[in-house]
């Protein structure tokens, strides 16, 4: 992340996202798929590594093999296969959009972390090691068991999560650089779809 000063002179916190021109790899229509839609690629990918199959699909867009296709619902269906889509065709300075992303794993965490659990405080009742603990988690004769969507301790993190509402600040084309106010989810250099 970084900041920059809007026109009032507030620092802004912004993220900055790489985003070079996708490429149009097929164009859905209602008469051969049963709906609109557009698929634009994006990251170069290496010949060895893309199974036969979508290096076909790749040649007949005539471009090199790319390494993350997504699909764009109600999209300007104008677009040939081989066009290049910038960012400044489809955003402009102050508009909002969404950021789609796998947010950060963070691993197998316990209840205080996970679910905001804020454990006994200091009233331990004499105990030593229940800080953090969950406490009950269910009765005992009935019903035996415990109950599904008990809030326990486990894997957090690594999901797909969207953001709405976020604001493009700032838009650098001959960078290709978007620099969107606030967090977005994911790992530095990982993948994210930007979309209106």
């Amino acid at each position: 992340m970084t900041s920059i000063f809007d026109q009032n002179g507030r620092s802004v916190a912004c993220t900055v996202v790489h985003a070079q021109p996708n490429v149009v790899t097929q164009v859905k229509t209602v008469d051969s798929d049963g709906y609109d839609a557009i698929q634009l690629a994006y990251g170069e990918a290496k010949v060895k590594n893309t199974p036969q199959s979508m290096q076909g699909h790749f040649e007949k867009a005539k471009t090199a093999p790319k390494r993350k296709l997504v699909e764009f619902r109600d999209y300007d269906l104008s677009k040939n296969l081989g066009d290049l889509v910038s960012m400044d065709e489809i955003f402009a300075e102050g508009e909002k959009c969404s950021a789609i992303g796998t947010s950060k794993g963070k691993g197998f965490q316990g209840v205080v972390k996970r679910h905001k659990f804020e454990g006994v405080g200091q009233a331990t009742h004499g105990q030593h090691n229940r800080l953090r603990a969950p406490g009950s988690i269910g009765a005992s004769s009935y019903p035996s068991k415990v109950v599904k969507g008990m809030r326990m301790a486990g894997r957090m993190g690594g999901e797909r999560v969207k953001i709405k509402n976020l604001r493009v600040q700032k838009l650098l084309p001959d960078q290709n650089l978007i620099l969107i106010k606030g967090a977005i989810p994911g790992h530095n250099g990982s993948f994210i779809i930007i979309e209106k």
